[in-house]
């Protein structure tokens, strides 16, 4: 007999699907050699059929089942006397499932047969693998935020939020982004957006988890990160987004607000809660870190951090002596590990004692490489070395370094030196970000006049508003790709403000019109 002729007959005469019990039991005993459950089901109504597997039945019986189960082929066969068939899983385990309406001695049943699969019957080896690999492409899209190519908030609510590990967490808000949206249209602030997360996956670790969690709300997970490494590492993601340009937009100044808490194996959850709290104390001074540490305030005062660069171990401690009350200490042993210490926290040190001599890679070869990369113009370095020839110091000031000491040295001296040091500079940061603040607003002040006159311009001429802004715009991205096509032309950065604002507003006459 053909095991499947049941299955695959399509003729649903009375002839075909009724039988008498002798010929059904002789088809099940033949049924059972190739599937491993084979049964009929009964009901009094079509109510009462179920195709559920949880109670599998090897021998020739009469069921009658209150409930269905979920997509209950047997209850359809039964309603409408058509075969069906379909897979369900228990567990890890795959059932194939067959159900056929017949009759057995003129009453209804279904005749359910069930097989168990293998995992390797199911597909081939190049199959498998290509069925994988799209489930991963699909599982991928379905978990990425298709703009910054961060994890979405899908991702953290199936993925992350009920998970118990302990870890870093922190919310992290654009200031002003609306102004962005407002001011400089939808394409500025996708560009913020992209920015500012590859700002931040720059500070992180491959395995830390960056989610964008709101329109500019991100969640940020650093699982088995230590209290303070994770402190340290939320100041300089904001600092990196406050020094961070957006491509094609030189115009906007960035800045964020920080939430973080430590979750030591409570719900993920919770963590983002209290996260998020601490968020919007840090948005009501804007650019500041709030955590809770047991004394944290919103914007409290943070200890300068000074980077001590000697291949002598005594020399080091010497200074670190000398300083670690006042200020965080690192350490470097020689001219690579420096540059890998500047690497990691960047502007966060405040100042650099450097050495001359050292093996491999030198003190001027430290400060050529600083110049190279622009950071010694933020960050401040004093040499303090057994070197002292008139050749040597006039070379050292040549690289920019802001003072020179000579060993043997005074303990008070080198404080002192070393604390004004760090307060010019200091001021000189304070003086800068107080006129970037001041060409900040006025700036969006006059975006905000240019996005009056485009609507007034629209009401008063017929014209499409955004002539105005696109003019504007236009101009922007012409001064910016102006150097990379000619030197013919120097342009100061308060004309590279102005030009555009004039574009803006050479129609402002036909309002008048």
């Amino acid at each position: 007999m053909d095991v499947y002729k049941l299955w695959t007959c399509d003729d649903n005469s009375e002839s075909q699907l009724s039988s008498t019990s002798s010929e059904i039991e002789k088809e099940i005993d033949v049924l059972r050699k190739t599937f491993d459950f084979v049964r009929l089901l009964k009901a009094d109504s079509p109510h009462g059929v179920s195709g559920c597997v949880e109670n599998p039945c090897q021998c020739f019986s009469f069921w009658k089942v209150d409930e269905p189960c979920e997509n209950c082929i047997s209850l359809k066969t039964f309603i409408d006397k058509k075969p069906r068939t379909k897979l369900e899983f228990m567990g890890t385990d795959i059932y194939q499932v067959f159900s056929k309406y017949v009759q057995v001695d003129g009453e209804p049943y279904v005749m359910e047969l069930i097989k168990k699969l293998d995992e390797d019957s199911l597909l081939g080896v190049q199959d498998r693998e290509k069925i994988m690999n799209k489930l991963s492409k699909y599982h991928k899209a379905m978990y990425t935020d298709a703009l910054t190519g961060a994890s979405n908030r899908r991702y953290f609510e199936d993925k992350l939020k009920k998970s118990h590990v302990p870890a870093g967490v922190a919310m992290i808000d654009l200031d002003d982004f609306k102004v962005y949206n407002d001011t400089c249209g939808h394409d500025a602030g996708d560009m913020v957006l992209v920015t500012v997360v590859d700002v931040i996956r720059r500070c992180i670790r491959k395995s830390d988890e960056l989610v964008r969690y709101g329109g500019d709300e991100f969640l940020l997970v650093m699982p088995g990160i230590q209290e303070d490494d994770f402190a340290h590492k939320l100041r300089k993601i904001k600092r990196n987004i406050h020094a961070a340009s957006v491509p094609g937009y030189s115009n906007i100044r960035l800045s964020a607000s920080v939430g973080g808490v430590f979750s030591d194996g409570n719900s993920l959850d919770e963590a983002v809660s209290k996260a998020d709290k601490l968020m919007y104390q840090a948005k009501t001074k804007k650019d500041t870190v709030v955590t809770d540490g047991h004394e944290s305030v919103v914007g409290e005062p943070q200890k300068q951090e000074i980077l001590i660069v000697d291949d002598s171990n005594i020399n080091r401690e010497i200074l670190s002596e000398m300083l670690g009350n006042e200020y965080i200490i690192h350490e470097a042993a020689s001219g690579e590990e420096c540059i890998d210490l500047l690497n990691q926290y960047g502007t966060g040190i405040s100042l650099v004692l450097l050495d001359i001599i050292m093996p491999e890679m030198d003190g001027f070869e430290v400060l050529d490489y600083m110049a190279e990369h622009h950071w010694i113009d933020d960050i401040p370095v004093i040499m303090i070395s057994s070197e002292d020839s008139a050749s040597s110091i006039r070379k050292a000031y040549e690289f920019g370094v802001s003072d020179y000491i000579s060993r043997p040295f005074d303990s008070r001296v080198v404080y002192q030196r070393v604390f004004n040091t760090i307060k010019l500079y200091a001021k000189q940061r304070r003086l800068i970000s107080l006129v970037s603040d001041q060409m900040y607003e006025k700036d969006k002040n006059n975006r905000m006049m240019i996005s009056i006159l485009s609507q007034i311009v629209e009401f008063r001429n017929g014209e499409s508003g955004s002539h105005v802004v696109n003019i504007k715009r236009i101009t922007e991205l012409l001064l910016d790709r102006l150097p990379m096509r000619t030197n013919k032309y120097t342009v100061s950065g308060t004309e590279q403000l102005l030009i555009p604002m004039a574009a803006a507003l050479h129609d402002i006459g036909k309002i008048g019109i």
